[in-house]
């Protein structure tokens, strides 16, 4: 991207996770993009030749400020931080945060049956049969909840141990039946895998 507001565009109907920004757009300064977007949504490492900037841009929340001029391995560098922050070592996860009237609900990860993919969003069915709403793609939740939930399917991540057996629905369809009777498709190509951790 070339400009600030081409890639304020791109960058606010695409999710990322790494932002590999020139503070010099064009003569433009590149803090503009960081200044209109919510610096949670991604990680952003500067790379520029104005390290008098260097300050500033912690300031904004970048990961790491890459001086210019640079070699491979002082990349290598900058993205393997990101991949510290995107990628932390897992561990066991007990609560899960929802936006819910505009206050911020701690979930138990025990309470949640499974989660459905809606669009950019998720559904989370519960235990007590109520649905909320996150704001994280499945994609995202299976790597936040590791081994606890299973990927059966494009649109369902379920909790492993609520899975009761694997079932074929009308016209031959991969299914599971969870504990409490709740049928769920499950992805051709991920019954066998699914199959072989059942048994």
């Amino acid at each position: 991207m070339k400009d600030i507001d081409t890639s304020r565009q791109h960058l606010a109907g695409n999710e990322i996770d790494l932002l590999l920004l020139d503070l010099n757009l064009n003569g433009q300064d590149g803090f503009g993009i960081l200044q209109h977007l919510s610096a949670e949504s991604f990680h952003t490492v500067i790379i520029s030749a104005q390290k008098e900037k260097a300050i500033e841009a912690f300031e904004y929340g970048v990961v790491d400020f890459v001086p210019k001029p640079f070699d491979l391995p002082r990349l290598e560098l900058a993205i393997n931080r990101v991949k510290g922050q995107l990628y932390p070592e897992k561990r066991e996860l007990r609560y899960l945060s929802v936006k819910q009237k505009g206050q911020v609900k701690l979930l138990k990860i025990e309470d949640v049956l499974y989660f459905r993919g809606s669009d950019i969003y998720s559904e989370i069915h519960l235990r007590n049969g109520e649905t909320l709403l996150h704001d994280k793609t499945l994609e995202k939740l299976s790597q936040l909840l590791g081994n606890s939930f299973e990927r059966i399917h494009k649109s369902y991540l379920v909790a492993f141990p609520e899975i009761d057996k694997l079932i074929f629905k009308n016209g031959g369809s991969p299914g599971v039946k969870l504990m409490n009777g709740k049928e769920l498709p499950v992805g051709r190509t991920r019954y066998m895998a699914l199959k072989k951790k059942l048994i």
